[in-house]
């Protein structure tokens, strides 16, 4: 188990329209110009987006893995430790927080083409 750094960005390629630019220790990532996830790559950790009530289930679940990095308004950022976590898991938040940030019909376009909600027939 355990996501690398460069695996980690490897699953941003999968999301549409992001950005990355760098902040000093972190790499912040974007969609259309906002937010959704910050990169440390010395600690190999990252933080995203989360509702508040998947940040606390979180943290409570596993607190080796992830931690609290903060609240905004109604949004829980999560800390998430790479070398805790699969991939398989790992790019399910990335792409939830990436879902919480990108427009609507981007949003909607991506889990079309990913099938993400539609129950199978």
């Amino acid at each position: 188990m355990g996501v690398s750094v460069d695996e980690f960005l490897e699953l941003l390629d999968e999301l549409p329209k992001v950005r990355m630019s760098h902040g000093g220790d972190w790499v912040a990532l974007k969609v259309h110009d906002k937010g959704f996830g910050y990169l440390w790559e010395a600690t190999e950790t990252v933080g995203l987006k989360a509702t508040i009530e998947e940040q606390i289930a979180l943290v409570a679940e596993r607190p080796e893995v992830f931690e609290v990095q903060f609240t905004a308004g109604r949004f829980g950022w999560v800390v998430v430790h790479l070398d805790g976590i699969d991939r398989e898991e790992l790019f399910e938040l990335v792409a939830e927080a990436w879902c919480l940030t990108a427009p609507k019909q981007l949003v909607a376009d991506f889990e079309a083409a990913h099938q993400i909600g539609q129950q199978a027939l």
